[in-house]
């Protein structure tokens, strides 16, 4: 069984980045940032009424290929979006030490400043509108309070943890990779304590499954691992030399999905049984570089490749793939997600645009 160290320690955090004018948040106009892009990827497939030749709608749950960007003010490395329950769309400006509101209405952006070194990597956003983040620069849990602009700090075991890659759980607790470590971390919000569970060496990306148990991507070690809080339980996967195990994620129907960056694959896993049953080599083939992966309502999942620049969704029921190439070369999408709309976030680290597909 593994070590489980737990333990506690928060400060009020009140640095300011001096580049923001506004204590609770900047905007930014549309007018001065916004470059709408409109553009149709795919053809969008029509329901006809051969009858009466009068209706045309289309058909429950497709996927139009309809795109829409805009262009991030001032990009400085945005990354991991996620849907707050206000259905904004949040995300990190890791090299300018901010988060990011998105307004998919108005179309505008709101800007907070973090502590000065936060680097973040890793939003999520709690049904009570906290925005959390790993502060990798400085070894702790941030948390950004919308309403007010303070931020607080949750420190872990060491300032070289390395903080990556957050969800959530059922119960609104904060899970995450603490990459310098070993380990996964996890943030009570109940207690305000943070708890450390040893996983091996490389975690990378997690995911939550149904029974509450922690899947961990490795990637450089070509391993999966699955945590149980409960007991401290960790059952390895070991793939082979080379499939670099990216980013994960939960289907509707329990099963878990992850990337294989190495060899171009999507893999499905029995997660009760935490075996492989199943491997597709994706669209853009061994170097594709499938980063993120998201599942939406239905269960169709839906993955970025980095290298060939494209998003594929793939449908386990009939076991076919679409493609969406993305309008700008290099987009380089390390996260994504899909809203309650079914449509698809993705932000660009290299060019600096936030879109989704529809």
């Amino acid at each position: 069984m593994p070590a489980l160290r737990s333990f506690w320690w928060l400060a009020p955090c009140d640095e300011r980045d001096a580049r923001a004018p506004l204590a609770l948040g900047r905007s930014v106009p549309p007018s001065a940032w916004r470059t709408p892009r409109a553009s149709v990827i795919l053809t969008v497939f029509l329901w006809v009424a051969a009858a009466s030749g009068a209706a045309s709608a289309v058909a429950a749950g497709s996927i139009a290929g309809i795109h829409s960007d805009w262009a991030v003010p001032v990009e400085q490395y945005p990354r991991d979006p996620v849907i707050g329950p206000d259905g904004g769309v949040y995300f990190a400006k890791q090299a300018a030490d901010r988060i990011v509101r998105f307004d998919p209405k108005s179309h505008a952006f709101l800007e907070w400043s973090l502590p000065k070194g936060s680097v973040p990597k890793g939003v999520v956003v709690t049904r009570d509108g906290k925005v959390f983040y790993g502060a990798s620069g400085r070894g702790t849990i941030g948390e950004l309070d919308p309403t007010t602009g303070v931020v607080r700090e949750f420190k872990t075991s060491t300032a070289k943890s390395n903080p990556y890659s957050l969800v959530l759980d059922a119960a609104g607790n904060i899970w995450f990779a603490l990459r310098g470590i070993y380990a996964v971390g996890k943030l009570d919000r109940s207690t305000e304590r943070i708890s450390e569970y040893l996983v091996g060496a490389d975690v990378y990306a997690l995911a939550i499954d149904r029974q509450a148990r922690v899947w961990v991507s490795r990637m450089e070690s070509d391993r999966i691992s699955r945590l149980d809080p409960r007991n401290g339980e960790v059952v390895e996967i070991v793939v082979a030399p080379g499939t670099r195990p990216r980013r994960l994620a939960v289907g509707p129907d329990g099963s878990v999905w992850v990337t294989y960056y190495g060899t171009g694959r999507l893999a499905r896993i029995d997660p009760v049984a935490a075996k492989i049953v199943a491997e597709y080599l994706l669209p853009g083939g061994r170097n594709g570089g499938p980063y993120p992966v998201a599942v939406d309502q239905l269960g169709r999942v839906w993955v970025s490749e980095f290298q060939s620049n494209q998003v594929v969704v793939f449908d386990p029921r009939d076991e076919k793939f679409r493609t969406f190439a993305y309008p700008t070369p290099d987009t380089g999408v390390r996260n994504a997600v899909i809203d309650a709309a079914g449509r698809y976030w993705y932000l660009g680290g290299s060019n600096g645009r936030l879109g989704f597909i529809e």
